[in-house]
């Protein structure tokens, strides 16, 4: 009973963690082209490096710290209440710090634009402070449902407000407001949606306890993150803002759809492995649901998506943005290992191996760090294709323990993924030809993300790849219960009418 319980919140997780993601993106995608077009890329670049700070200092109060309420499965009012007062003192500290280092930020990458708008954009980590604890109460309640309303409401109110500040020439600014506006929505939005709130408890022993487990992840995440920033500080450095903009736009694209299929599964997948951590027969069919089904979504959206990029960026973003060609494609490589990397990541971090996470990410990012150094001066694209490198090797450091772990082993691993990759390739060979017709770009987009949909839904079909069959299962099932539900409303609607 238990286990059917647990599948049935996983699902149901899924559903609305996925209806989430791809409804509050595909807005925030809608919007962010939109400014694209009205801003110029180099005002994006000064942001995209403002952010590597931000970023830096969010892995403080958004990282390990939620996730250690997460992983005890006993955790109470004064867990919470003791992590919200923590968190929330950590990301004052925080914002102080950076708030008096940024006129030396400033001076450093010689831009005097930068010093004020970090000192306000860095408001959103107290702000951050505050919606991690409640991120971290729905999960482990999996009520992702809460999620939609919050997300949403903030991607809409900040996007607009956005636009409307970049069409009346506010440039650099409308980027600020539409990046602090929706986390500040989002959450005022949470805190009206779910019961928990901060009380007036604090508890040392408590404290001691999950930062004690959560200390080690967010050294572990600050590694991660510092690594992935850390070309972004360089080319900001080293060569110019146009080509910071140009690469973090190259990477916008497939970092929005990996990362949010990416949270989605995890925010999910993770508390049902921690719920499970004592049998490991249970983690490792969890692990390997998981790792299939980000695969087979993975793997034909990058893979496509590069086979697309040309046409792409001139139906979107206009002639102006061209040079993100490469960058896309070579990042969509990069993302492509993620699934791999994501699925082994939680099984590890369920097991509460929390030491185990950092002394990988300690290893893999010496490694990354030597590849970055060796390519910095060769040139912009150099850095991200050393990127893509790093990946690939990243990917098999992750496979290796859970082998011992979880008996998961690395050729299991690819015997799992590789019939989505192989169909994936396939289709974005035959898509890719379709650049080569003399037709308008725009027609050119919708004939090849038209037939690339046609190629791999129609194989998976044929071939009855497992994931296919288990992700139409699940959708039938939804929408069969969905029908049945408003079919018994409309027979007591019609009841009560009578009986009126």
């Amino acid at each position: 009973m238990k286990e059917k319980n647990l599948k049935n919140k996983v699902v149901s997780g899924l559903f609305w963690t996925f209806g989430e993601k791809m409804m509050t993106q595909g807005v925030s995608f809608a919007l962010s082209i939109i400014l694209a077009r009205l801003l110029m890329p180099n005002e994006y670049g000064v942001i995209a490096l403002i952010l590597v700070f931000i970023n830096l200092a969010n892995v403080f109060v958004s990282t390990g710290i939620g996730e250690s309420l997460i992983q005890k499965k006993d955790a109470d009012e004064t867990d919470f209440s003791t992590i919200f007062y923590c968190s929330f003192v950590i990301s004052i500290f925080l914002y102080v710090i950076l708030f008096f280092t940024a006129p030396f930020i400033a001076s450093f990458y010689d831009n005097a634009e930068l010093l004020w708008v970090l000192r306000v954009l860095a408001l959103v980590i107290p702000v951050s402070s505050i919606s991690t604890i409640q991120e971290a109460y729905v999960s482990k309640n999996m009520i992702f449902k809460k999620f939609f309303l919050s997300n949403l409401g903030g991607t809409l109110v900040s996007g607009l407000i956005g636009i409307l500040m970049a069409y009346y020439g506010f440039g650099i600014w409308a980027l600020v407001a539409q990046y602090l506006i929706s986390t500040i929505v989002g959450t005022i939005i949470l805190f009206f949606t779910i019961s928990w709130r901060p009380r007036l408890i604090f508890s040392v022993k408590s404290a001691k306890e999950l930062m004690g487990f959560g200390w080690k992840l967010v050294v572990t995440n600050l590694i991660i993150s510092l690594y992935s920033e850390l070309r972004s500080l360089i080319i900001g450095k080293v060569y110019t803002m146009s080509d910071l903009a140009y690469y973090n736009r190259g990477n916008q694209f497939p970092s929005i759809i990996i990362t949010n299929i990416n949270t989605a599964i995890s925010k999910v997948v993770f508390p049902a492995m921690a719920e499970v951590n004592d049998d490991i027969m249970s983690l490792k069919t969890l692990t390997r649901r998981a790792m299939k089904i980000t695969a087979y979504l993975i793997f034909p959206l990058m893979i496509g998506l590069m086979s697309v990029a040309n046409s792409l960026i001139m139906v979107l973003l206009t002639e102006k943005w061209l040079f993100v060609v490469p960058f896309l494609q070579i990042c969509c490589v990069y993302w492509l290992f993620q699934p791999m990397q994501t699925a082994n990541w939680q099984a590890i971090k369920a097991l509460g191996r929390s030491d185990l996470l950092m002394n990988l990410e300690i290893l893999k990012k010496v490694i990354g760090v030597l590849i970055l150094l060796i390519s910095m001066n060769i040139s912009v694209y150099a850095l991200a294709i050393s990127n893509a490198v790093f990946a690939g090797i990243s990917m098999i450091i992750n496979m290796i323990p859970n082998k011992k772990l979880i008996n998961y082993s690395m050729r299991e691993q690819i015997r799992d993924i590789a019939p989505a990759l192989l169909l994936s390739i396939a289709m974005g060979g035959i898509v890719y030809t379709f650049s080569w017709l003399s037709l308008p770009a725009i027609l050119t987009l919708a004939l090849q993300i038209f037939c690339g949909g046609i190629i791999y839904l129609g194989s998976s079909y044929m071939f009855k790849l497992d994931s296919f069959l288990y992700l139409s299962d699940i959708i039938i099932k939804k929408l069969g219960k969905n029908s049945k539900l408003h079919l018994r409303k409309l027979k007591e609607g019609e009841s009560i009418a009578r009986e009126n």
